[in-house]
């Protein structure tokens, strides 16, 4: 590995009414053996966090919003004070998370090494250390992401450097001169799947991404969205078409297109069926409401494409994602003229 790093490093941490979970993870933080400076976005917390944050860590740097302008709108607050303020790489870090002393450290020296990625990502685990939460993103020829791994017990299948297609918001370094080139988060994602469409930008732009196993942080999976009743639904719903319509090359996305139709009105109707109508519709009116300014992005991200669309097609996974059960089912039955 690299020495010891003398680049300008932001670690930004977007908070939401997170009170409990801010003192492990500032401490975390504040306990890296590479050096960094810290801005938490206060995010229109209720429930005295910025009270909290002035009391008990005034080392830390704040930047106070009056509303919740969610995981996007936070995290591009504390991007923009990185870039106006000259640091050569931004870490995103969640208010529920709990860095190893070395989590930073590792991921510098990895991009410090490999000047051809603009981003590195850790080896994100469950709070208890017993299961994997991610180890890098993979997007599907389905048009579905996932987080690699997830939910597997830790082992060491996932120990190997390796180039990977997108990366978690939740604990991930980025390029500077990278969000130059590519931008940062669409704030009209709010929160979910922002991560995967900046890492598809920067995989267009002719950047790599990486996973790096010695870095490791700990996770409370779903902790913050848990706390809203039909938040996930309302934001799987609207961001997910966007990431393809946006993203894929047209050679590609017509590819993808037939089986993401089907397989994103299936995760509509099961939304309904469940009972969650109000936010499945509101969810797709405003995916609906959007797609125009979502094309218009398309055909400039489009038009600075560097990458060839077979580059892109490759750097898919060719199947499903490993929890998509009723839609291997489905499609099971369909290739095999199996009436269920």
């Amino acid at each position: 590995m690299a020495l010891k790093s003398t680049a300008r490093i932001s670690v930004v941490v977007p908070n939401w009414n997170g009170k409990d979970d801010l003192p492990a993870c500032l401490d975390s933080l504040l306990a890296q053996t590479e050096s960094c400076r810290i801005i938490v976005v206060e995010n229109g917390s209720t429930d005295g966090s910025l009270e909290f944050l002035k009391s008990n860590y005034p080392q830390v740097e704040l930047i106070v919003h009056q509303k919740n302008l969610g995981f996007d709108g936070g995290v591009n607050a504390g991007i923009r004070k990185s870039l106006a303020d000259g640091d050569e790489f931004v870490a995103l870090f969640n208010n529920d998370a709990v860095a190893d002393k070395d989590w930073l450290k590792y991921l510098i020296a990895d991009l410090e090494t490999h000047q051809e990625a603009g981003i590195a990502t850790c080896k994100f685990v469950s709070s208890d250390g017993t299961h994997i939460d991610s180890t890098g993103d993979l997007y599907t020829t389905w048009g579905l992401p996932y987080p690699r791994g997830r939910g597997e017990p830790i082992n060491d299948k996932y120990d190997s450097e390796v180039e990977i297609f997108g990366a978690t918001g939740g604990a991930t370094l980025y390029r500077i001169n990278m969000l130059k080139q590519i931008g940062i988060f669409d704030e009209d994602f709010f929160a979910y799947y922002e991560d995967i469409d900046i890492s598809f930008r920067a995989q267009l732009a002719g950047w790599k991404v990486r996973f790096v196993p010695e870095s490791v942080a700990f996770h409370q999976i779903s902790a913050t969205s848990s706390k809203i009743k039909g938040f996930a639904t309302y934001q799987t719903i609207k961001n997910l078409p966007w990431v393809l319509h946006k993203n894929a090359p047209a050679s590609v996305y017509w590819r993808i297109w037939p089986k993401f139709f089907i397989a994103y009105h299936s995760f509509v109707f099961a939304a309904i069926a469940r009972g969650s109508v109000g936010p499945a519709l509101k969810g797709y009116g405003k995916m609906l409401l959007l797609l125009p300014k979502k094309t218009v992005e398309r055909w400039r991200i489009q038009h600075n494409r560097k990458v060839s669309s077979s580059y892109i097609w490759n750097l898919f996974t060719h199947e499903l994602p490993p929890n998509a059960h009723k839609l291997r089912k489905l499609f099971h039955s369909r290739k095999t003229g199996v009436n269920r």
